[in-house]
């Protein structure tokens, strides 16, 4: 079986949403980086589309192609692991703050002639991922009720950025204090290492000088 390969895109937390899409091979899988704050609703839609070597394009995939989608939290434990569809709409929610990988490789390594695939990948993060006017239908929302809605949901979401910024910030500063702690002891060992040698060297040569009788 052919490795893996990976390749990382790292979004920039406070953009709201990333739309992109990618070209996939056999065997390939794709992973992606996205900071997201703790207690963080996203949603994920993408959609695959089969290269078409007659007109050099891509064509809407058929249904036999999906993409096998995985979900991992900053401590590495998988929060999402499941195949789907050549289309379709992926939501979790994040409970720790920090990097979460997206990874997507299809779920078939059987494709005629080795067809690549390209997939369309829209992540949108936090308010961004609410479907207002669903919200408003279900819960019979006047205009300026959805629009005081959707004003707390992105002051919500403002203040867990911030939080998540305090605590990278904390992580920064624990890793620095950290560092500089382990330089200093280790600076330390190297001049108490060079004392113990002068002194050694000097009892050595004292030793020397008085077997020569030159003292």
């Amino acid at each position: 079986m052919s490795v893996f390969y990976c390749s990382l895109a790292l979004f920039v937390i406070l953009s709201p949403c990333s739309g992109l899409y990618f070209h996939i091979g056999e065997t390939e899988r794709k992973c992606f980086i996205e900071e997201i704050p703790g207690e963080t609703t996203v949603l994920v839609n993408y959609k695959v589309e089969v290269h078409d070597p007659r007109s050099g394009g891509f064509m809407p995939s058929s249904p036999g192609i999906g993409m096998h989608v995985e979900v991992k939290d900053p401590d590495s434990k998988v929060i999402l692991s499941r195949v789907y569809s050549f289309e379709g709409r992926i939501s979790f929610t994040s409970h720790i703050p920090g990097e979460h990988v997206l990874c997507l490789y299809s779920n078939s390594t059987k494709w005629i002639g080795g067809t690549q695939l390209r997939v369309h990948l829209d992540i949108q993060v936090g308010e961004h991922a609410i479907d207002y006017a669903n919200v408003a239908q279900k819960e019979k929302l006047t205009e300026l009720q959805l629009r005081v809605r959707q004003v707390l949901d992105q002051v919500e979401q403002i203040t867990k950025e911030q939080n998540y910024q305090r605590y990278r910030e904390e992580r920064f500063r624990s890793t620095s204090e950290s560092t500089n702690q382990r330089v200093f002891w280790w600076s330390l060992t190297q001049l108490c290492i060079l004392i113990g040698m002068g002194v050694w060297q000097m009892k050595h040569l004292k030793s020397f000088f008085e077997a020569k009788k030159l003292v």
